[in-house]
């Protein structure tokens, strides 16, 4: 009898020894993928970082503009000397644009001011909600939209003042850098030219006709081609907007990412040698790597480079241009409730698989 009891005794401390093992298991595993599941959810609750970067040799100041339904940034609009970077938290479910302003004039007394190009208006270094007067480079964002991925690219729709590129760090899928290193005001035909050849039009600015602008009875991607100035930027610069319909090839998506946007990324767009930087009054405060991004007094802004143009004949072309929303979007708490019961059925199911082996 003794014997029996100590056989089954020992049966039973291996029956429940290897269900301790296995519900061990099972804990760490769950503990790793929970985390795991948590820091996918913070991530996508916390928006994204926007790091800002003047590599251009000459002061510019940014412009931020918030669209409909999201909140404004920090700052609205700041100023930029030659190496100066800033960083911006956007809120979750965020969507906007940013550009740059050349050629600024502020008082240092009242701050009032304007730009030569991508002025928005506000007559002040922030912009206040209102967006860039084309022609300007665009960066335009949606952060967590359909499927919970962020939607960006680099738009010539409105025109092109600087170069500009984006490079998504830290996302999870396809997360392709975008932009515009070229100078395309060294390229720009003499009917899109503004002034000196401080920035370069889009065909619907310059002639203002519906074929131009892809409205009206050009409005669908049936009636509204790319002409010559479309395609001759976007042979210059690939991954950028060059026109309304240009999605296929121009919008990229990322997910989980923080995002650096950066003004003359390359040697490409360069001051005049005849010009120096400006020091003017500017609110946005700055983190540099070189010097500090905010400055007072007044001064005369380092031009881009004269262009070379030729004279053709405007074909139809650029479109309006697009404003990067997403009509759908998927919120913290259904993204938050769809990963819990998923995390709960393949817990049940590690467990019950566990137990059974």
């Amino acid at each position: 009898m003794t014997l029996v009891n100590t056989s089954i005794l020992s049966v039973h401390n291996q029956i429940f020894s290897k269900m301790d093992m296995n519900l061990m298991a099972i804990f760490h595993f769950s503990s790793l993928y929970i985390t795991l599941i948590l820091f996918t959810i913070c991530k996508g609750i916390s928006g994204a970082t926007f790091t800002i970067i003047n590599k251009c040799d000459y002061t510019i100041w940014p412009g931020i503009l918030s669209n409909a339904g999201s909140s404004r940034l920090d700052s609205t609009g700041l100023q930029l000397q030659h190496g100066a970077s800033r960083s911006f938290q956007s809120p979750p479910n965020w969507s906007g644009r940013f550009w740059a302003r050349t050629g600024c004039n502020f008082d240092p007394t009242t701050g009032q001011g304007t730009c030569t190009t991508g002025d928005c208006g506000s007559n002040q270094v922030e912009c206040n909600g209102a967006g860039a007067n084309p022609p300007a480079t665009l960066a335009e964002f949606t952060i967590g939209g359909s499927d919970n991925q962020d939607f960006y690219d680099v738009s010539l729709v409105d025109g092109y003042n600087l170069p500009m590129m984006v490079e998504p760090s830290g996302g999870s899928g396809s997360c392709l850098s975008t932009g515009c290193a070229t100078d395309l005001n060294q390229r720009c035909p003499a009917e899109l030219r503004v002034g000196d050849g401080a920035a370069c039009k889009s065909a619907c600015e310059a002639f203002g006709s519906p074929e131009y602008c892809c409205n009206g009875a050009f409005g669908t991607p049936d009636t509204c081609k790319p002409s010559v100035y479309s395609e001759m930027f976007k042979a210059a610069c690939p991954r950028s907007y060059s026109y309304a319909y240009d999605d296929a090839s121009s919008t990229f998506t990322c997910t989980g990412a923080d995002y650096t946007i950066t003004f003359c990324p390359s040697t490409t767009s360069q001051k005049s040698a005849s010009t120096s930087p400006t020091t003017s009054n500017g609110s946005g405060q700055t983190t540099t790597t070189t010097n500090n991004g905010s400055g007072g007094g007044s001064g005369t802004t380092a031009e881009v480079p004269a262009v070379v143009g030729n004279s053709n004949s405007p074909p139809p072309w650029f479109p309006n241009f697009f404003t990067g929303d997403s009509t759908k979007t998927l919120s913290s708490s259904a993204l938050y409730t769809s990963l819990v019961a998923s995390s709960a059925t393949l817990f049940l199911f590690l467990s019950l698989s566990l137990l059974h082996s």
